[in-house]
């Protein structure tokens, strides 16, 4: 099979096509026929030497791939509800840059209906990450305001479209006013360029002072004394990468007089079991507004693998920071 792998740690184009044996699924997983394949920060941080790979994972980067089951642990796919044939996506540990891929039979879901496997791959890495974070982990309700640091990301369109259908009062930060204005298409109610305003100043004047009851940082470093100033009573913070840097300087005592919780998390090293339970909430409360239109997926570029250098623009892409959505590698054109 044909793949996009890793030759050194460096940029962009130490990512090379090669050729690998076809992978065998084992007792629990499938082998699915990838039709397309999403990309995410983690490859990048992966490609640069800074994501490790987790023991038994493949080296080749990808973590999530749609397209048809072609074999696999058969009682696995009964009691999953799949069987050979099926359109699925799923969320993967590595191996996503690649014409065929072993996936956990739990950690796949059924394409939703009325979506393209070019669509379907870029939801599970971002729909996983922030239903995790967002949902279980800080809890986020109904009629709670919400703000996402970098609301065009992959995981910002994905965020802003879940939390809004799911009830909440959604903020954005981006870094010009066309993305910002592409935020406010998506669905969130105020979008704040960071370039030109201090996120901090504008989320007191939006809430009257009553400050954010969700906060999703991908930034870390200085942005943490400023959430931690503009958040509510009882507010949680989930960082979820440190783009800004892994040090942070903030008030405490904000921290216990507002009663605010901190915390983060990373999905690629979690168990099978973890990602099972997310990948069944979703399939629960979120496939249906997939299906029916309220969330959808946003791509902003796809790439054909039949360019040998369809990896490496990707990232060179990804890298520039101009996209809005998702990056996708189809390997049908």
């Amino acid at each position: 099979m044909k793949v996009f792998e890793i030759t050194s740690f460096g940029a962009p184009d130490v990512l090379r096509p090669a050729e690998r044996a076809i992978p065998v699924a084992g007792a629990g997983e499938v082998l699915i026929h990838v039709s397309a394949s999403g990309i995410n920060r983690p490859d990048v941080l992966q490609r640069t030497g800074n994501y490790p790979v987790p023991p038994g994972a493949s080296d080749i980067p990808g973590l999530e791939v749609a397209g048809v089951i072609v074999s696999g642990d058969a009682a696995a796919m009964a009691i999953g509800g799949l069987k050979v044939g099926d359109r699925v996506c799923a969320l993967v540990a590595g191996g996503g840059y690649a014409q065929f891929c072993v996936a956990p039979v739990a950690q796949c879901l059924p394409t939703p209906k009325g979506l393209t496997d070019i669509e379907a791959a870029t939801l599970p890495e971002t729909f996983f990450t922030v239903w995790s974070n967002v949902f279980d982990r800080a809890r986020l309700q109904a009629g709670e305001t919400f703000l996402v640091q970098g609301g065009t990301s992959g995981i910002g369109v994905t965020a802003i479209q879940m939390a809004k259908a799911l009830g909440a009062t959604v903020i954005a930060t981006a870094g010009s006013d066309e993305k910002c204005a592409a935020c406010l298409k998506l669905g969130a109610d105020h979008a704040i360029n960071y370039k030109t305003h201090d996120f901090a100043a504008e989320v007191k004047r939006i809430t009257n002072g009553a400050g954010i009851n969700v906060f999703l940082d991908m930034v870390a470093g200085s942005y943490i004394a400023k959430e931690v100033e503009c958040m509510a009573e009882d507010g949680r913070l989930v960082i979820i990468a440190v783009q800004g840097g892994v040090k942070s300087e903030f008030n405490a005592g904000m921290v216990l007089r507002k009663r605010l919780t901190i915390t983060g998390s990373t999905l690629r090293p979690r168990s099978i079991a973890f990602k099972a339970a997310i990948a069944q909430a979703l399939h629960k409360t979120v496939w249906p507004l997939l299906e029916n239109g309220a969330i959808k997926p946003v791509i902003h570029t796809v790439f054909s693998t039949s360019h040998i250098h369809a990896a490496e623009r990707a990232h060179v892409l990804m890298e520039s920071n101009q996209h809005v959505g998702k990056l996708v590698l189809d390997w049908q054109s």
